[in-house]
């Protein structure tokens, strides 16, 4: 779920003490040293048995390079981790869970070995990712990341709700600007619920991958929040997303206050904006229904682009045997492996024609067709310098101006977009 954009966990003081873990130290090796490696993946159950059934199976057949793992050890972020494990000099050969926006900072810190520079390293990147893999190269054309994963958000919406409220729910009307709010406005003035759609409203830098992100990625039919260099935002269409969710809170129709819990599972709001882990995290639990994120004049599902969700996989310098690092990784994202990955987690691998290769998987689970087919229209976040600090200061912007509008849509837009700027210009 989206909390695991930062994986909060204990404390990150153990990780200085994991030089003996890592897959070597130092930086040392090159792209053809082969010997045993270690990988850290995700703490959540459904990607541990997979990374498990992935290790014995390449273990079987590999004795001299075997493979041992570990979760990503405890931290106030996964991310803070992984850097101070790059300081260190102790991180693994592989981290099957990095964040696309961290990419950036772990290459500025020496830490990502440049997948480009194996000999087949783009010619299997792209064949497996097809378009979607160029958003994920960096400034000098390198892949410092593996695209793997995606979790494309969508609107989920409470079925029982809406039909209390009086809604038609096999047939919500949430395709455009006026259509969403006029449905948003019912739900709030009937009561069964305090609120329609319920974003957190806090202020870390990633949370408007799920309120901003994806419907200005719906309204501009993919474009990134930075492209080649400059900020898009203040444009048309950001003034046309930002002016939705400024209306969404001045109305109320979305609290501006972090509410303790799942607000969808609560029934606290009727809406959410969720990836297709929510299919297994709601179940049965919640009678709910999915359709694309709303464009100001309504967009074909089919049409439609939405944020990825992505988490990616980083080959690290301190590996010593970067050779069997890679045939590792590639292993990992085998077709087959990707098949058993999809079959695990529901999760969307970054494969080209994803819904015909796995035409079976998505027969046999139809609630995850809609989220296979919106993988291939995914928009992931800016591959540029400091992009934290670009998402931290849109972020304040937004929370200042939409959330408790204490600045106008227009001023916000404008003033981000030149701070943005500056920091891709490392200004």
């Amino acid at each position: 779920m989206r909390r695991r954009i930062l994986s909060t966990v204990a404390a990150a003081t153990g990780i200085l003490a994991l030089t003996a873990c890592s897959g070597g130290g130092g930086g040392g090796g090159d792209t053809d040293a082969r010997g045993p490696i270690t990988i850290w993946y995700s703490n959540n159950a459904a990607e541990i048995s997979w990374g498990e059934q992935m290790i014995d199976a390449w273990n079987a057949d590999h004795p001299d390079e075997q493979v041992t793992a570990q979760e990503i050890p405890a931290g106030s972020s996964s991310e803070e981790v992984i850097s101070a494990a790059i300081t260190a000099g102790n991180a693994p050969c592989l981290i099957f869970n990095t964040s696309p926006a961290a990419v950036p900072g772990f290459e500025r810190q020496g830490g990502l070995v440049n997948l480009s520079d194996f000999p087949d390293g783009d010619d299997y990147i792209t064949a497996r990712s097809g378009e979607l893999a160029e958003q994920y190269r960096s400034d000098d054309g390198g892949f410092y990341q593996l695209p793997w994963k995606s979790n494309p958000v969508m609107i989920f919406y409470n079925k029982d709700l809406f039909a209390a409220a009086g809604l038609d729910p096999e047939n919500p009307q949430l395709s455009t600007y006026e259509d969403f709010l006029a449905t948003a406005r019912t739900i709030k003035e009937s009561g069964v619920a305090p609120f329609a759609i319920n974003p957190a409203p806090t202020s870390e830098f990633f949370q408007s991958w799920f309120d901003f992100y994806p419907l200005y990625a719906a309204q501009t039919g993919g474009t990134q929040l930075v492209q080649d260099g400059q900020s898009t935002f203040d444009d048309d269409s950001g003034k046309a997303v930002a002016n939705f969710w400024a209306t969404i809170y001045s109305e109320q129709l979305a609290g501006n206050e972090q509410y303790q819990g799942d607000a969808f599972a609560d029934a606290y709001a009727a809406m959410a904006i969720v990836g297709p882990w929510a299919v297994q995290v709601y179940g049965d639990d919640v009678n709910w229904g999915a359709v694309p994120v709303p464009t100001e004049n309504g967009t074909d599902a089919a049409d439609t682009w939405t944020f990825s969700d992505a988490k990616n996989v980083g080959l690290f310098t301190a590996c010593d045997n970067k050779g069997t690092a890679w045939d590792v990784l590639k292993f990992a994202t085998s077709e087959e492996q990707d098949g058993a990955w999809l079959e695990a987690t529901g999760q969307m691998p970054l494969r080209q024609d994803l819904t015909d290769t796995y035409a079976d998987y998505f027969t046999a689970n139809p609630a995850y067709q809609l989220f296979g087919d919106q993988a291939a229209r995914t928009v992931e976040v800016p591959n540029v310098s400091n992009s934290v600090e670009v998402w931290q200061t849109f972020r304040d912007g937004y929370s200042k101006s939409i959330i408790f509008g204490e600045e106008g849509v227009d001023s916000f837009l404008s003033g981000a977009a030149e701070q943005i700027n500056g920091l891709v210009a490392g200004n």
